[in-house]
Parts: structure tokens; C-alpha cells; sequence
């Protein structure tokens, strides 16, 4: 039998939603969705469901599927996988080749801890799981291997599939983005700055199964287009942990303009937010979003006291999610860094909220103060007027925009 020179599946394995219940088919199909999608661009892919695991078979690429995959919430984690007929011997000579592949990323000198894992979906199979995993150990193991036997704790585990039409065997395992898969769990709205914070609130967002739509706010012609292009690339990027990235781009100047002249200058700030919450409350509804969600933390600025997220809460017309509302700072630049925004965000460029900006922020702001400084301005035209002006730009995922679209008063 000629055995196989490299992996030719990937296996893929759901993690969170194995505890799902009734309703457990209906996650599954969407992740299987997402996938499809995520490999829309790889010919003749096909795809198997058995136990709890996905196989998808490429033609080549086995490798750069595995780690596009790597990107589709509800995965947690793949592996490229070998496949061999369910004979002891084949498996043994198999398994080397796999421990060999592996054994190519172990620096010289270091070792690793190691064992067999047998997962026996079969049972006309000869030999019990725990009898394979000893048999094959001992069988593949060489003098001077980099490696020691650690049942309990090991770094490297040469893992065995046995299933009726044959055995799969892969030794690297490359973690998922977990969570559940895009769309199981409704439409959210994010308003997404150039910021490190909201970026990562959207992603969060997207891992907990929402589909996330972007609006962001430009103060043009106090704020440049640079702010309004960083923002658009953040997008970019977080469009492709999902299946689309669609942005509004909403004048704001104006509504700045009209609180700056209205007075209280401590209030600003959260009253810019209290208008930003009533205009994404619009798209939202013209996206059949069911809630907004924002990147603010508690304490992280003075408009983010308890008292002042109250304030901006209270104009929103939707649920406000707060992924990172118990963050610091370092726990959101760290997941930044991981999803792929940290470089994008850091470029430094002014954002609308730094127009105008009070000298004494409030702290403890009042829901009752916020709408009397409000009846000094036209708020429903205000507003009306921001969506007017508002511009819908659904993004192509690996190059430009699309034509910008305008969005009629949702």
C-alpha cells in the first residue's frame, strides 16, 4: 500500500457547539455555511460531517485551508489530517510519517513531550483505543526522537481517528477563533472609531454568533480623509471574520456644531454620544440589527463612568452591548493584536470625538441636565439631516470599495 506524501484533509472540530441541544443541527449547518463561504475561492472543496467533526477535502492547499479555517467562529480548532485504510500495520508506518512531519518543528536539542490519542468511532475495530495508542508509541518511537511520554500533560499528541471508511491520523493542531458561527444569533450595529477599543467590541460581537454591520461618524471639514480610510480598512479586516463588511459613514460636523453652540461645555462629549446613539438606532433599524454595540469600558475615560454610560445609554433606542466593559487597556490591545486591527488602529489620526472637546469633562452626568441642554437644539433634525448626508459602503473583502451608496432616512 502506498502510503500518503502529506495531509490531504482538514479536520475540523466545533468546540462550543457540541453543547448545544434541539437546536445543535441548526448551529451546525450555519457553521458549515460559513465555511463554504470562507473557501468559496478553493475549487472542488468537499465536505463531510461525522460525529462532531467536519472534514473538508481541498485539492492541494491543505495547509492554507487549514489556517483560513482558523478564522471561522465556532471552530475550535483544525488539523491536517491523513487518511490510510483501517489496517494496524498501515497505520503504524502512517503515524511515522506524521510523527516525522511533526518532529520538523522541534528545535535540535529541545524535547517535547509526547503521546498517542486514539479516537475510536468504529467498534468492529480490532483494538481498543487505549491498545492502539501502546501499540503504535512503541511501534513509531526511535531512539533519539526529541521526544518523552507524558499521558497527562503532553505538548505533542499524535492523534488517531478510527472511522468506518478509515483512519485519520494529524499531529498538528492549529486553534480556531471558537465561540459560535456568524448569524446563529441575530444582527448587531457597531459605531466603530479609528480606536483600538471598538474594533475588538465588534469582534467580540461576531464570535458570540452576531453578524456585525459598522457606522462610524466623520467630522468633515474639521477631521481629513485619513480618519474616514483608517476606519474603512479596520472594517476591511473585520469583514473577514465574517461573510461581509457593510459601513455607514455618517456626517457629524453639523450635530457637533449645534451642541458646541447650545453651551455647556462640560456635557459634549456625552452628548455627542447620546446623537450617535439615536442616529445608529435609525441604521440599525434599516439593517434589521437588534442591538448597537460600542467599544466602551468603564473607567477608561471620563465619559465612561457609570453615570455618563447611563446618560448615553438612555438615548439609544436598542440594547447597548459593552464587550469590554471589564477590560483594561492591555487585555484589549493584546486581543487586538491577535484579530489582526492592532497596526491599523495605532496610526494616529483624529477622530470626530476630538472635536470640540470640553476642557472639564463631566464625570457624573444627568440624564435630566443631558435633555435640557437638548431642547436647545432641533435633535430630529439634527438627526434627519445626518442620515441624509449618510453614505453606505459595502466592502470588497481583498481589494477596493464598492460604489458608495446613499442611504435614504432608515
Amino acid at each position: 500500500m502506498q502510503l500518503p506524501t502529506g495531509p490531504e484533509a482538514v479536520l475540523v472540530r466545533y468546540g462550543e457547539l457540541t453543547l448545544k441541544g434541539g437546536n445543535r443541527l441548526d448551529f451546525e449547518n450555519a457553521l458549515v455555511r460559513n465555511v463554504r463561504h470562507a473557501l468559496a475561492g478553493v475549487a472542488n472543496t468537499r465536505f463531510e460531517r461525522e460525529h462532531a467533526r467536519l472534514f473538508v477535502f481541498p485539492e492541494g492547499r491543505v495547509e492554507a485551508v487549514a489556517q483560513r479555517l482558523t478564522r471561522v467562529f465556532g471552530i475550535s480548532s483544525v488539523s491536517p489530517a491523513w487518511g490510510v485504510p483501517n489496517d494496524v500495520d498501515t497505520i503504524v508506518a502512517c503515524a511515522r510519517r506524521v510523527l516525522d512531519d511533526a518532529l520538523l518543528e522541534i528545535p535540535p536539542g529541545q524535547t517535547r513531550r509526547f503521546r498517542v490519542l486514539t479516537r475510536r468511532s468504529d467498534k468492529r475495530f480490532p483494538m481498543l483505543s487505549t491498545e492502539l495508542d501502546r501499540h503504535v508509541a512503541t511501534a513509531i518511537l526511535k531512539d533519539g526522537d526529541p521526544l518523552e511520554v507524558d499521558l497527562d500533560a503532553p505538548e505533542l499528541v499524535l492523534g488517531l481517528e478510527v472511522r468506518a471508511e478509515r483512519t485519520w491520523l494529524f499531529a498538528r493542531r492549529y486553534p480556531g477563533a471558537g465561540g459560535l458561527p456568524v448569524g446563529t444569533l441575530g444582527r448587531a450595529l457597531c459605531l466603530i472609531s479609528g480606536g483600538i477599543d471598538s474594533p475588538v467590541a465588534a469582534w467580540m460581537t461576531m464570535k458570540r454568533g452576531c453578524e456585525v454591520s459598522f457606522v462610524t461618524f466623520h467630522s468633515a471639514p474639521y477631521i481629513g480623509e485619513g480618519a474616514r480610510r483608517k476606519v474603512v480598512e479596520l472594517v476591511r479586516v473585520l469583514g473577514r471574520w465574517q461573510r461581509n463588511a457593510r459601513l455607514y459613514v455618517v456626517p457629524f460636523a453639523p450635530v457637533q456644531e449645534a451642541l458646541r453652540d447650545a453651551g455647556a461645555e462640560a456635557y459634549r462629549t456625552v452628548l455627542y454620544r447620546r446623537m450617535m446613539q439615536r442616529i445608529a438606532t435609525r441604521i440599525a433599524a434599516f439593517e434589521r440589527a437588534s442591538a448597537l454595540v460600542t467599544g466602551e469600558c468603564l473607567g477608561q475615560v471620563a465619559s465612561q463612568t457609570l453615570e455618563n454610560l447611563t446618560c448615553i445609554g438612555a438615548a439609544a433606542g436598542l440594547p447597548v452591548l459593552r464587550p469590554l466593559i471589564g477590560f483594561d487597556k492591555q487585555e484589549t490591545i493584546d486581543r487586538a493584536r491577535t484579530i489582526g486591527t492592532l497596526e491599523l488602529s495605532s496610526v494616529q489620526e483624529p477622530d470626530c470625538c476630538t472635536l470640540f472637546l470640553p476642557r472639564h469633562p463631566v464625570l457624573h452626568g444627568s440624564i435630566t441636565t443631558c435633555e435640557e441642554i437638548e431642547q436647545r437644539i432641533d435633535v430630529a433634525g439634527l438627526v434627519e439631516g445626518a442620515l441624509a448626508g449618510a453614505e453606505r459602503v459595502v466592502l470588497d473583502l481583498d481589494g477596493s470599495d464598492a460604489t458608495p451608496a446613499e442611504v435614504s432616512a432608515p
